[in-house]
């Protein structure tokens, strides 16, 4: 059982202070010392004092982000992933890097006992983590995160669209993308808002840019040349 998720906003070794100060003055976070052998990972976190759900990595290569479920036996979940066609990519004593079918990367970690989900804040909430698959690998990867994380599929608001929708008291969710056109697999984060258009504007303000408009979203890039998605949906709810 997934008792907790984190997701990561992935960033080059250059660009990691401008994703620290881009996303701690989006989420109303403070960004945790660094850790790690190279001090490639923080956390942001939560000024009114609840769980932690986001952090932050330096990568070597690559612009995007993964998710890490944290569960009790994180060995067993590994396991479960490679059976139904995952692949370990490292070990780390107490946690998993693995690589889904479609090539999306993923952490299986140790529970910390965290639940208590971070409030909205500025009408915006980061609640949901895109992969962007490929056409031909879709199916099989819809079949893949559905199986592991045991949550509900939902269709999306398109027909490329599926949500593999978390428990309420989780903090985030997953969207699967169908591609149209053939690239590798990917991952960016989506942020809920009341208020789309005034998101932009103050996102704006802040160094991100605009990049396109599709209806119920709008592709921006953050100061660290990240792209990532402002919703129309309730970040109450999650609903259109």
């Amino acid at each position: 059982m997934i008792r907790w998720v984190y997701a990561f906003v992935d960033r080059p070794r250059d660009r990691f202070d401008a994703a620290a100060a881009f996303w701690t003055a989006v989420t109303d976070t403070t960004l945790s010392a660094p850790r790690g052998a190279d001090g490639e990972f923080a956390t942001f976190l939560p000024n009114g004092g609840e769980d932690a759900f986001l952090k932050l990595q330096a990568v070597g290569e690559g612009n995007g982000s993964h998710l890490d479920l944290a569960v009790e036996r994180p060995r067993a979940l590994a396991d479960d992933a490679v059976a139904l066609g995952a692949e370990v990519v490292a070990e780390h004593g107490a946690w998993v890097v693995l690589r889904s079918p479609a090539g999306q990367l993923f952490c299986a970690v140790p529970w910390h006992r965290e639940y208590r989900r971070p409030p909205v804040f500025a009408g915006t909430r980061v609640d949901q983590v895109t992969i962007d698959i490929p056409a031909e690998a879709y199916e099989a990867e819809t079949e893949f995160w559905t199986e592991l994380t045991g949550w509900t599929v939902d269709k999306g608001s398109r027909q490329e669209f599926r949500v593999v929708q978390s428990p309420a008291e989780l903090p985030v969710r997953l969207l699967l993308h169908r591609l149209d056109e053939p690239r590798p697999t990917g991952a960016h984060l989506d942020l809920a808002c009341a208020d789309r258009w005034a998101t932009r504007e103050a996102h704006e303000a802040l160094g991100a840019t605009f990049v396109a408009e599709h209806g119920n979203w709008i592709v921006m890039r953050d100061p660290a040349d990240g792209i990532y998605c402002l919703t129309g949906r309730n970040p109450v709810t999650g609903t259109l």
